[in-house]
């Protein structure tokens, strides 16, 4: 018993931390959840990681939210998925409150507009780290690199909808895998 409760009071201690020093969301939260959960503590790897991120991309809710789940959820199930998630939360939950409790017309105060300014700008330059980092991962042959131009042509310049180019890329990564005959080596060395 005492050991489930250190698991839980890690996972909700490690993304409640994360989750209060962390601005930006979503792709922007790569590097301090790579930096925390693999290199520090070793619960997952960096492809694995970078799964959890396309289909925490790819499913409803916040990209960084669904990781936690995902990472609680491998390490104690769904009670793990639940109070990961919980830590996650649970900063921008307090922070929220408080500001609606104690500072009417928040964003009229000149100060939180200009430290706004400047969150944004370093947001920026973590987003465009994150980017290029998570690029150098995910492309790894001429098919990634293509996919990866295609997808931002469609995006950008014609204004598909990012599900569409997700569910698309999926079904390309599947119709190649099975003209290489993956599937058929896979079957082959589990056999």
């Amino acid at each position: 018993m005492k050991e489930k409760f250190l698991t839980f009071w890690d996972l909700f201690s490690v993304f409640f931390k994360i989750g209060l020093c962390t601005f930006g969301g979503g792709i922007a939260m790569l590097p301090i959840l790579e930096r925390e959960l693999a290199e520090n503590r070793g619960w997952t790897d960096s492809d694995e990681l970078l799964d959890y991120f396309a289909i925490g991309q790819s499913t409803p809710g916040i990209i960084a939210v669904n990781v936690a789940t995902f990472i609680g959820y491998k390490r104690a199930g769904v009670s793990g998925g639940c109070v990961a998630t919980l830590g996650m939360v649970a900063p921008s939950i307090i922070i929220i409150t408080l500001i609606a409790k104690f500072i009417s017309n928040f964003s009229e105060i000149l100060w939180v507009q200009k430290a706004l300014k400047g969150i944004n700008v370093a947001v920026a330059a973590i987003l465009t780290s994150a980017v290029y980092n998570f690029s150098k991962k995910s492309v790894k042959n001429l098919f990634g690199f293509f996919l990866l131009v295609i997808a931002f042509i469609l995006i950008f310049v014609f204004h598909v909808g990012t599900a569409y180019v997700i569910f698309g890329s999926a079904i390309l990564g599947v119709i190649l895998a099975a003209c290489r005959g993956e599937f058929r080596k896979a079957e082959e060395s589990h056999d």
